[in-house]
């Protein structure tokens, strides 16, 4: 990687990438969550 390009930060797009993460984290796991509880409801 170039010098030039290590210098220069591109922090909108850090922070967009970081908001993305972190909602999909977010909403993987209240999927998830929601998953098992419905399979416990349902095989219980």
């Amino acid at each position: 990687m170039n010098d030039q390009t290590n210098k220069i930060m591109d922090y909108p797009e850090h922070y967009r990438t970081y908001d993305r993460f972190i909602g999909l984290v977010k909403y993987g796991t209240i999927l998830s969550v929601g998953v098992v509880l419905l399979m416990a409801i349902t095989l219980l």
